[in-house]
């Protein structure tokens, strides 16, 4: 055994299904590692696809253009600089693997397929990949090298067959998707994993957003104690060497980088930002398209939409109807101003007196009522559509998690776009990140330090304005006590009566439950939108349709 071997931690942003780029970044990443000292180089999951791959792994033409990009970075290997530590889908003996592979000596040296493959909210691996054998450690340079993939790590089979075999450090390859609190959670299962064996664990992190996932990094080393002896930032690309040395006959890690942990309402705005950025420039989008109305929702997502893309890239549209206030009016040219970012006004009244007409005939012996309101929604929603097409930016909606539960929104209409910054986002947390980022700037964010927000908006009673002096709690139960129901529901999964238990009123829980059962429909026709929850609407939580269960 020698007596050190240097690790470097590649926590990076590839991108699924461009194979090339990501090899690039895996060049990069070892040039920037072998400038470091480095002996091996670790990356996250499927790096070399992109993660998660999905159904791509079903095309024959994608593996094997994925089998020639690692096997010409091995190739590269053959120059005595650091070894790779990376993973792919591989396919070995007709069967198709999640694996890591390690690069070495010109080829590709070991193969070590995952074992444990996820199979719940967001992860369906046992539909694309055939699980693994438990491995043993894989030699490297005179060390024994335990090998993880993720969900490996989560339960003790993986580490107690590498430390059998003598593994000198355990070395886990992740693509961990943001969840809030989901980095402690991670660094006790690491710490676990550390105790149990009396070895040194690296935990590498992808960063970067692919669709409705936002991945953070926030990659570790951590002793045989568990202390953590790095920590990289979160939603940052970067590279950092660690040296371990042999103390005992045991692999020490030396002090590293320690990146600041991030308090949750920044975790939180910082997972929007690059969630919608990376949607935006991954599909090559040249800007995004929001409508402004002087409310919360569309304040911070134009917010968030400037610190990602920058305020030249975003564009607002206010839209008036004979139910918009002056006020909603002030606030949105104020947050446009605030922002940077240019303002367009296209009043919808002609469309809603062009829609009288031709509906007058159908609608004469009916009552007014939602109908109307909803004609309202639908002209501002194929007003930007239009300017999306004729101008080629995304249109971005704006609705908040609470009103997606409920269906306090229109299809159609408010609901219409190609994403949703705030779909997982409740509001009185959207109240909040307001709160937070008119007091708070940082590295990666693009819009103007300061006040981004009018505080008027974050003060005024929530409206649709559809109707003469409307508000949502016309309808809707106080916020702080609908979004505990809410939370209740989806992401405890809990009954009405045990909701009920908590302090809520019995036919208030039965109310929502209803509302947010009636609405799953829209929900299906709703954009994709960031995940920052352990239970999103989507693949996490999938309800029928219909649905006659009402406990």
């Amino acid at each position: 055994m020698n007596d050190s071997l240097i690790i470097a931690l590649a926590q990076l942003n590839p991108t699924v299904g461009d194979v090339d780029a990501n090899a690039d970044l895996v060049r990069a990443a070892r040039a920037d590692a072998r400038a470091q000292g480095a002996d091996l180089v670790v990356f996250s999951e499927l790096v070399v696809s992109g993660y998660p791959p999905e159904d791509l792994v079903l095309k024959k033409s994608f593996l094997d253009a994925v089998h020639e990009a690692v096997e010409a970075l091995a190739l590269e290997t053959k120059d005595q600089g650091p070894g790779l530590l990376l993973s792919a889908p591989w396919a070995e003996n007709g069967k198709l693997y999640n694996a890591a592979l390690l690069l070495e000596g010109g080829r590709v040296q070991a193969v070590i397929p995952k074992y444990d493959l996820p199979n719940y909210g967001v992860f369906d691996e046992k539909r694309l990949f055939a699980s693994g054998f438990l491995p043993g450690a894989v030699g490297f340079r005179g060390f024994k090298l335990g090998v993880m993939t993720c969900e490996d790590m989560w339960t003790t089979e993986v580490t107690k067959s590498v430390m059998e075999d003598g593994a000198d450090v355990l070395l886990v390859l992740n693509g961990s998707p943001f969840e809030v609190d989901k980095q402690g959670l991670r660094l006790q299962l690491a710490q676990a994993r550390a105790r149990e064996s009396g070895l040194a664990l690296v935990y590498v992190n992808q960063v970067g957003g692919q669709d409705e996932l936002v991945f953070d990094g926030e990659s570790f080393v951590i002793d045989p104690q568990g202390q953590v002896r790095a920590q990289l930032p979160a939603f940052v690309n970067t590279v950092a060497a660690v040296k371990f040395n042999v103390e005992n006959a045991t692999l020490i890690p030396t002090d590293g980088p320690m990146a600041p942990l991030l308090d949750e309402n920044e975790a939180i705005y910082k997972a929007l930002v690059m969630g919608l950025g990376d949607y935006v420039n991954k599909n090559n989008f040249p800007g995004v398209m929001i409508g402004l109305s002087g409310g919360v929702d569309s304040a911070i997502t134009a917010a968030v939409a400037v610190d990602a893309l920058g305020a030249e890239r975003v564009r607002c549209v206010m839209m008036p109807s004979p139910y918009t206030s002056q006020e909603s009016l002030e606030d949105a040219a104020e947050a446009a101003r605030l922002l940077g970012v240019k303002l367009d006004t296209v009043s919808i009244q002609p469309a809603m007196e062009t829609f009288e007409r031709l509906l007058e005939d159908q609608f004469a012996q009916h009552a007014t009522d939602t109908t109307e309101e909803n004609i309202q929604a639908r002209s501002r929603g194929l007003i930007l559509m239009a300017l999306s097409n004729k101008l080629g930016s995304m249109v971005v909606s704006t609705g908040n998690k609470s009103e997606m539960s409920v269906g306090y929104a229109t299809l159609y209409g408010d609901m219409c776009g190609g994403y949703n910054v705030l779909k997982d986002v409740y509001k009185t947390r959207v109240f909040a990140l307001c709160r937070w980022r008119n007091i708070h700037h940082g590295e990666g964010l693009q819009g103007p330090k300061g006040r981004v927000v009018p505080e008027r908006i974050i003060t005024k009673a929530p409206s649709a304005e559809l109707k003469p002096n409307q508000t949502d709690q016309d309808s809707l139960p106080p916020y702080d006590k609908l979004d505990d129901i809410l939370y209740c529901l989806i992401e405890k999964e809990m009954g009405v009566r045990d909701i009920a238990a908590r302090g809520h009123d019995l036919e208030i829980v039965q109310r929502v439950w209803r509302m947010l059962d009636r609405a799953e429909y829209k929900r299906r026709q709703a954009p994709p939108g960031v995940k920052i929850t352990s239970r999103a609407f989507g693949r996490d939580r999938r309800y029928p349709l219909t649905n006659g269960y009402t406990g």
